[in-house]
């Protein structure tokens, strides 16, 4: 898979996968979140437009080009907020969702952004245990930036507060060493750190 910047014309594929991605939250008993309904094609438009849309696309013959995982984000008091990193279930344990962050990251290094931010469950295993493998930590509520707490607050009227939430960061050098280059803009192979 490859990881590259959203088009308009694949932005009802992101919707499929959020709705594919929702389907393994039943099993934990969190059928609400399986039913919740994707980002609207005009939220996922302006990520888009913004430059801050991800996509990892499969790379055989007959799939070129079909997204199979995405992410989109927003810059929140200094870091870039993900707002949402959904890999379809016939794509996961691929490294895709850890590639897909890792573009984020070197977008928010481009930008000058101290690192990267997301809310997420505390117990679901690929969320918040799974965050903490590849590098995040879990902030104090006294950590969390005013930013971060308007998102608690909307995610809580959004009824995600039925299930333990945590606010979590990781920080990236904003100083890339010369010889590694930026990614950002270029098609980056799944695999690749």
């Amino acid at each position: 898979m490859r990881i590259r910047h959203a088009v308009i014309a694949e932005l009802a594929a992101l919707q499929d996968i959020e709705r594919a991605a929702g389907e393994p939250f039943r099993a934990l008993g969190m059928d609400d979140i399986a039913d919740d309904e994707p980002p609207a094609l005009e939220q996922l438009d302006r990520y888009r437009r913004a430059g801050r849309a991800w996509v990892a696309v499969e790379d055989g013959v007959e799939d070129r080009g079909r997204p199979r995982a995405y992410l989109i984000a927003e810059p929140v008091d200094g870091s870039l907020h993900v707002e949402q990193v959904s890999v379809h279930p016939e794509a996961a344990r691929r490294g895709v969702g850890r590639t897909l962050l890792a573009c984020a990251a070197d977008h928010a290094r481009e930008e000058g952004l101290a690192g990267l931010t997301l809310t997420t469950f505390a117990d679901v295993p690929w969320n918040a245990p799974y965050y903490l493998r590849i590098g995040f930590r879990v902030l104090e509520e006294t950590e969390l930036t005013p930013g971060l707490r308007r998102i608690r607050t909307a995610e809580t009227e959004h009824g995600l507060g039925r299930w333990p939430r945590v606010c979590m960061h990781r920080a990236i050098d904003v100083r890339r060493p010369a010889d590694m280059g930026s990614e950002v803009g270029m098609t980056r192979q799944v695999g690749e750190s």
